[in-house]
């Protein structure tokens, strides 16, 4: 019996239709918008000003503490701006506007296709080169990578896992990565086990993808203690407490991270982007996108610079279809809808998803039925239902009481409801302030 997490957890249709499209380098913009906000935490400080000429790798934001992440060029050419910019979610956010000109890269990447199996590097240099590099997590969450494997003092790491799971649906980009990067992927597992200091690595992957699995470990009989480890297909796997649950059967409790039970996860895309840091000295600058939908002319899986408007990659698979009801960022259920189509890939956009209307439209809302449907489903143990009466008539302290914190947006809730109830969407909002509640004590002490 392929292993899984033990709570909740739902089945939605997989609708991989991208999945056989190898990576496909996408053409270079003639403008690009750097984020300098990227990831959780403090937003990067711009070290560049508007004329200023800049090359691929070039650092133009600087970290701005320790959870936080560098930000690159990933083109050359002249700032034209360092300003406020309308993201995804019409809302405006700070970033670094350049003009391509060439494609000039700094002479200390490697750009090469030799792959550099051997790093001599002490634990403490690897760390310092990832956060050097800006590596964050990937597969959505935007963590920076260099924090996740800086345990607090007393808190030891026992075990590495990479996280191959990819179960939003749509989504194939970090399975053409383990198909297409894979040897250079498990050489970046060995390289994040050597900076933890930990003798086991596993690598989980859903067994809807066997030709990865295949593929893996057929690589993997070529390296010290990395198991593949095949999963039960089962949404939402890829979650880091459902992943540790699924592999070593470990319960993080609630409220607390990983490190707590001796785990760090690390996602695909990122794991590459530590080779390519460590082994390479290429920051990261580009990244694999999903961009698909039933309607697109060629769903595709592209390798894009960070910055590129996602407008771009549309038009690169064929254009918005004339039947378009919504573009998601992301998957259909952890994906966020986007009012502006031309802001630009950042280091988490994993997809890019296009819905016809009637894929798109939320059926109408009925009244609560009392199956528990939701509760049966939520991966995180907690009572849907309940937080979203909760949220509705604004109890925050009730929410807090109730977990809400603990939740992790995957939408299994709202997906399972049969009476289409926004579930999700309040528990979003309840969480949204019981997070405020949290930090301002903090903020106290």
């Amino acid at each position: 019996m392929p292993k899984t997490f033990p709570i909740g957890g739902v089945h939605p249709s997989e609708c991989k239709i991208s999945r056989g499209e190898a990576i496909k380098p996408m053409p270079l913009p003639e403008v690009v918008t750097i984020p300098l906000a990227q990831h959780i935490g403090a937003p990067a400080k711009a070290v560049v000003v508007k004329g200023d000429k800049v090359v691929v790798g070039q650092l133009i934001g600087e970290s701005g503490g320790f959870v936080s992440s560098n930000i690159h060029s990933s083109v050359s050419g002249t700032v034209t701006a360092v300003d406020n910019f309308v993201n995804a979610q019409g809302l405006r956010q700070a970033g670094v506007t350049i003009k391509v000109e060439g494609d000039e890269w700094l002479e200390s990447i490697d750009r090469s296709t030799t792959i550099v199996r051997e790093c001599s590097l002490e634990p403490a240099e690897i760390v310092s080169r990832i956060a050097a590099a800006g590596i964050v997590g990937m597969g959505g969450a935007t963590f920076p990578a260099h924090v996740k494997l800086t345990p607090p003092p007393g808190k030891k790491t026992e075990v590495l896992i990479i996280n191959g799971v990819e179960c939003e649906p749509y989504l194939t980009a970090d399975h053409r990565v383990m198909l297409e990067r894979g040897e250079e992927l498990l050489i970046g597992v060995e390289i994040l086990a050597k900076a933890l200091g930990v003798e086991r690595c596993y690598v989980g992957v859903e067994k809807n993808k066997p030709d990865a699995i295949e593929h893996l470990e057929k690589l993997a009989k070529e390296f010290r203690n990395i198991e593949i480890v095949p999963l039960k297909v089962q949404y939402p796997q890829g979650g880091e407490k459902q992943l540790i649950a699924a592999v070593t059967g470990r319960q993080v409790p609630s409220g607390a991270l990983p490190i707590e039970v001796g785990a760090v996860v690390q996602n695909v895309g990122t794991t590459l982007a530590v080779y390519e840091a460590v082994q390479k000295n290429k920051p990261l600058i580009e990244r694999v996108v999903t961009v698909t939908g039933k309607s697109l002319a060629h769903p595709s899986n592209l390798l894009v610079r960070i910055g590129t408007p996602v407008s771009a990659l549309i038009a690169e698979c064929g254009g918005v279809p004339e039947n378009t009801g919504k573009v998601i960022g992301g998957g259909p259920m952890m994906g966020r809808a986007m009012v502006n189509i031309d802001s630009p890939v950042t280091k988490g956009s994993s997809g890019v998803l296009l819905m016809s209307e009637s894929e798109a439209s939320r059926p109408a809302e009925g009244s609560c039925i009392k199956c528990a449907k939701c509760v049966e489903a939520c991966p995180m143990g907690l009572e849907p239902y309940l937080l979203k009466v909760l949220a509705q008539k604004q109890r925050w302290d009730d929410c807090e009481l109730h977990a809400a914190a603990d939740c992790i947006e995957c939408g299994c809730c709202s997906f399972t409801c049969p009476a289409n109830l926004p579930l999700l969407d309040y528990i979003r909002l309840g969480k949204g302030e019981v997070m405020k509640m949290i930090r301002a004590r903090a903020a106290k002490k």
